[in-house]
């Protein structure tokens, strides 16, 4: 049974679009929906435009000039690396709206920097002015923003369909409410808090409340990203360090180590051993400019007084799960719908398996996905929106339950730092989520499950208390769907390394499709059934 709203709320909104998340596919969702006529409300966890990986820090962006030859190039680089599970059609998709949209920042005035041809350089985004610019234009086209209110739980009418969502502002303290037609997760992914830069905002909440509303997630095996950093910092971005040598404790060079295709080397010494950087291959004239490019990335460095180009610092790996992952919320289609009516879902918070396969790293890919799918499920969103107008305003409930609602007469307290704790072990180390084997990950699992059934029987006191305990239900969840799709793939592909099965299958080229909250389920879905393109309008009328 639905439990129904009984709490008292200090803000009560309507909205045609309710966009949960502030940061790029937010931004871009909230923009969009509004420059179509919608009234939208934005609400973020800390405050659009500063919270988040992306504002944190430089950001790549997969900006390729429509020339046949280079997107094909573009493409084609990408296949391999991801296990041959993207589909060419996203990428197309992605990389023209990419081109448009970020072409739209340097019209709305971001300084764009100029290349040694005196032409624009639109590869690169640095996270402050980008978001900063995003705050200013959502502002513009008359989008509400409610700053520091996490939400809590998604609001369902009699037919299952999202019209809104609750949360609690961390300001005041009181509950506000949002009624909307149309609702986007934009929430982002989830790094399990490992302290990686930006990260800790991203738990995963998304995915909690999507699935809690019926929705199902893909490609969760692909979420065991780790980035690269400094011992003594959290500082994540790894583009630098493919101009790194990787030394054990003693100077010498370990063989294979590397960035991009030597980070399970690096994982293997560290599991023994410390491990050691320098970023020597950098040409003395290159420095200058690589500090420009990514300030923040040095930053630690000169805190420390190490000169990183001619001194050895040590380095570990940080878990960065979906938000450099590929695995999330599943869509269906062109409009970025999910499998629930009213509900869409971009950027780290939606599958990106479509453009990117079982692999991706920081930036690029990841930026121009958060561009494209946030714009696409805004404007699907007022679509939508529009098209149910002339519906009756439903009776809405609220469908979360750990933390909200308890599934026993027995009250706990939620122990929320044991359970962060708790689900950090088995996440966290290389044995377990890097190096994969049936083994570690079934008792893995068998642990989760076991913590899932307990939280599901706890209960919090105050609402500052409930927006951890919401964030550690969401992670202990996503670990499930992560180890459940891992045990399923029984095989090695893109970053889902199984040392019980170190080979690609061809047999298992296929999504793997999962969802369930108290019994996680797993299924396979094959390619050429999945986020065909389509006209988007044929869904959204499809959905009324």
């Amino acid at each position: 049974m639905l439990k129904t709203l009984t709490i008292d709320f200090e803000l009560d909104l309507q909205a045609d679009v309710l966009v949960i998340g502030g940061g790029p596919a937010g931004t871009w969702a909230a923009w969009s929906a509004a420059s179509t006529g919608a009234k939208v409300v934005l609400v973020d966890k800390g405050y659009c435009g500063t919270t988040g990986c992306a504002a944190a820090s430089g950001n790549g962006v997969w900006y390729v000039p429509p020339d046949p030859e280079a997107r094909e190039t573009a493409k084609a680089s990408r296949e391999s690396l991801g296990g041959f599970l993207c589909d060419r059609n996203w990428m197309d998709r992605v990389l023209n709206q990419t081109y448009v949209n970020v072409n739209r920042l340097a019209e709305w005035g971001y300084p764009f920097p100029t290349d040694d041809e005196g032409k624009p350089y639109r590869r690169s985004l640095q996270g402050p002015e980008y978001m900063r610019l995003m705050r200013r234009q959502v502002q513009r086209a008359g989008v509400k923003i409610l700053d520091h209110s996490p939400a809590l739980e998604l609001l369902v009418d009699e037919d299952g369909g999202v019209g809104g969502a609750t949360g609690v502002n961390r300001q005041t303290g009181g509950r506000w409410m949002v009624r909307s037609i149309a609702t986007i997760i934009a929430t982002g992914g989830c790094a399990f808090l490992s302290k990686a830069l930006g990260c800790n905002v991203l738990t995963g909440d998304g995915y909690l409340m999507a699935a809690e509303a019926g929705a199902e997630m893909s490609g969760m095996e692909f979420s065991n990203a780790y980035g690269i950093s400094p011992a003594f910092s959290s500082v994540t971005k790894t583009l630098f360090y493919n101009w790194a040598t990787f030394t054990y404790e003693d100077g010498s060079v370990i063989p294979g180590a590397g960035s991009q295709r030597g980070r399970s080397v690096i994982a293997k010494t560290l599991l023994e051993q410390p491990v050691y950087a320098i970023l020597d291959k950098a040409a003395e004239s290159m420095r200058p400019s690589m500090r420009l490019a990514q300030p923040n990335f040095f930053l630690p460095f000169d805190r420390a007084g190490i000169d990183p180009f001619t001194q050895r610092f040590p380095v570990t790996l940080r878990l960065e799960g979906t938000v450099r992952g590929t695995g999330g919320i599943r869509i269906l289609d062109d409009s970025c719908a999910t499998s629930v009516r009213g509900l869409y879902a971009a950027g780290d918070a939606a599958t990106r398996e479509l453009i990117c396969g079982g692999f991706t790293g920081g930036g690029s890919h990841n930026a121009a996905w958060a561009i494209s799918s946030g714009y696409w499920s805004g404007e699907s969103a007022a679509q939508y929106s529009r098209i149910r107008q002339q519906k009756t305003q439903p009776h809405l409930k609220g469908v979360g339950e750990v933390a909200l609602k308890s599934q026993s007469d027995r009250f706990d307290k939620f122990a929320t730092a044991e359970v962060i704790q708790a689900v950090q072990a088995e996440v966290f180390p290389y044995e377990r989520n890097l190096f994969r084997t049936e083994q570690g990950l079934t008792q893995s699992l068998a642990r989760l499950n076991h913590l899932w059934q307990e939280i599901r029987s706890s209960e919090v006191t105050s609402n500052q208390e409930l927006i951890r305990a919401r964030e550690a239900a969401a992670m202990v969840a996503t670990a499930r769907w992560m180890y459940s799709s891992a045990l399923e793939r029984k095989e090695t592909r893109g970053m889902h390394k199984h040392l019980d099965y170190p080979e690609q299958d061809p047999n298992q080229q296929h999504y793997l499709i999962s969802g369930g909250l108290d019994r996680v389920w797993v299924k396979t879905q094959p390619l050429d059934t999945t986020a065909k393109a389509e006209n988007p309008k044929s869904k959204i009328g499809a959905a009324v």
